[in-house]
């Protein structure tokens, strides 16, 4: 019997930074999905940026394809954008997104994501991620009944971090996220905003005092980072580490 696919919901709210929550979904859909294997040195999924900030450096010609290779792990994502998310993602991505219903969506942002990609096998990605709308109530993973691994809200918005700790599931992230807390399932939120207020701390503590892991977009300097997207890395791999998902993304101190 094959081995079943964990799965993992992922928010992507309209703070500054959906940058994170992509290259999120970004490593965990590389996991456990048949890889082409070459015979030239082809560039991982997990290595490629999001942001585009890296080049390919050149192009083997004698490249063929001999088989696929299957990564050890793999998931299920279950991705919702809050309608702010998909305006925050024209001005810091140029990925106009709004108005498109969720088969587009996933179809669009997958694109983006792996466009670049020769390794993957793109058909199989798509088998393992379902798009939901932010209003969609009655999607399954507003249900406590709905087998999932836990949930990562990233990047998270101080509004949904309020909505969160009143628990007032205003929409399918904060009732998703509600429902984590009730079933005592993981839930890691990824907070991005600078300052914090008094009003912000307090919803941190009311979640953390919950059971959320509170982790905040906040970059370290120890690995020696030469770009921004190693900074998203960084993030990117305490996220995993959260969720007890071991990477490659970042050094580690030693």
């Amino acid at each position: 019997m094959a081995e079943k696919h964990k799965s993992i919901i992922l928010g992507i709210t309209g703070a500054s930074g959906t940058v994170y929550g992509l290259r999120l979904l970004e490593y965990l859909l590389s996991q456990g999905t048949a890889r082409k294997r070459t015979n030239s040195r082809l560039r991982r999924t997990n290595d490629r940026s999001v942001l585009q900030i890296h080049e390919d450096h050149e192009d083997d010609e004698n490249a063929e394809v001999e088989d696929c290779e299957q990564s050890p792990q793999g998931y299920v994502v279950d991705v919702v954008f809050s309608n702010n998310a998909l305006k925050v993602s024209k001005l810091e991505l140029d990925q106009d997104w709004e108005g498109l219903n969720v088969q587009l969506l996933k179809q669009a942002v997958l694109e983006h994501l792996f466009k670049n990609s020769t390794a993957l096998d793109i058909d199989a990605v798509k088998k393992r991620v379902n798009f939901w709308h932010e209003s969609n109530i009655a999607a399954s993973i507003a249900s406590g009944s709905y087998q999932v691994e836990g949930m990562v809200v990233s990047p998270c918005s101080v509004g949904t971090l309020a909505h969160i700790a009143l628990g007032t599931s205003h929409n399918l992230i904060s009732r998703a996220a509600d429902v984590m807390l009730k079933e005592r399932k993981k839930l890691i939120l990824v907070v991005r905003e600078t300052p914090f207020s008094s009003i912000h701390l307090r919803n941190m503590l009311t979640l953390s005092d919950a059971g959320a892991v509170i982790l905040p977009a906040i970059p370290a300097f120890y690995h020696r980072p030469h770009s921004i997207q190693d900074q998203v890395d960084f993030i990117t791999g305490k996220t995993l580490d959260s969720f007890g998902i071991d990477s490659d993304l970042f050094k580690r101190w030693r």
